[in-house]
């Protein structure tokens, strides 16, 4: 029954509404006899100059039911970030001269290992030191691994590829940053959304949410999903980190992939929705967003 209120593999996009969301339920909380049981989610991000996208993507992360947080991110970042924190462990990675994170190190490495669902990338440039992280996630994950802002990178997904890691990956790009992806212009991926993000979700063997006013998730069978919900509010700075988050947190829950994507897409823009209601159409900030999740959730 679930199946076919989501659609056929290779048929026309769903669109999320309750009535699909109904059908196709998030894991029950009540099930859960401790904060062990609802997964530990490991945020890899970060740097000196903007620490907080790794803040609020985990912050997200906990709002959207986690039960356990780690960040890790540049070192000199750590101690402030620990403070600010309190209800996640903080870890510093190696960072270079400019404060952004250098290496994944081995503390790093077994906090993926035993993670339940790792993001990285958030408040992360895209670099050649960024794609060593990404590689060494990679091969230490066996989770749901979700890859945004610097950490999307064509080079480690080919690398994955390779590998047939048991990690399965999540992308959220933008249409900039899945621009970038195929070395095209934003008017090509806006003008073909739906197409690009189902036949990219195939042939990566990934999960795709590819965000913009209609944001297209695609699944590497085939099957798709589209979100028109929203606010114009959401397109904020750090808005990205806390969708990032919520779909890591989700997926530390129990969660499939596609499953933590649809419904990350869905809360991120009921929760603008409603900052709009409520603050205005524009002026929320990202940090407000994820407070109105848990009330959203069933």
């Amino acid at each position: 029954m679930k199946a076919a209120l989501r659609g056929a593999a290779t048929g026309d996009p769903r669109r999320v509404d309750a009535a699909l969301l109904k059908g196709w339920p998030l894991p029950d909380p009540r099930a859960s006899t401790s904060k062990e049981d609802r997964g530990r989610v490991l945020v890899i991000g970060g740097s000196v100059q903007i620490p907080g996208a790794a803040m609020l993507a985990g912050i997200a992360a906990l709002r959207a039911g986690a039960g356990k947080l780690q960040v890790a991110t540049a070192r000199n970042a750590a101690l402030p970030m620990a403070i600010a924190l309190p209800e996640g462990k903080v870890m510093g990675l190696p960072s270079d001269a400019s404060g952004n994170i250098r290496t994944l190190g081995q503390e790093g490495a077994e906090a993926v290992r035993h993670a339940s669902a790792v993001l990285v990338g958030p408040g992360m440039d895209s670099s050649e030191a960024t794609r060593r992280v990404v590689a060494s996630v990679l091969a230490a994950a066996s989770s749901t691994v979700v890859l945004d802002a610097g950490a999307l990178d064509l080079a480690a997904l080919r690398g994955e590829s390779r590998r047939r890691s048991s990690a399965t990956l999540v992308l959220t790009p933008h249409a900039g940053e899945m621009a970038a992806l195929l070395d095209t212009d934003e008017d090509a991926i806006a003008a073909d959304a739906a197409r690009i993000a189902r036949e990219c979700a195939q042939v990566w063997g990934i999960v795709l949410a590819l965000k913009g006013p209609t944001t297209h998730i695609a699944a590497p069978d085939g099957r798709m999903w589209i979100n028109t919900a929203g606010s114009v509010g959401l397109g904020t700075s750090g808005s990205g980190d806390v969708l990032a988050g919520l779909i890591a947190g989700l997926a530390a829950r129990g969660a499939t992939p596609e499953q933590a994507a649809v419904w990350g897409v869905h809360l991120h823009a009921k929760a603008g929705a409603r900052l709009s209601r409520r603050l205005g159409l524009v002026g929320f900030l990202a940090r407000e967003i994820s407070g109105e999740v848990p009330g959203l959730m069933p």
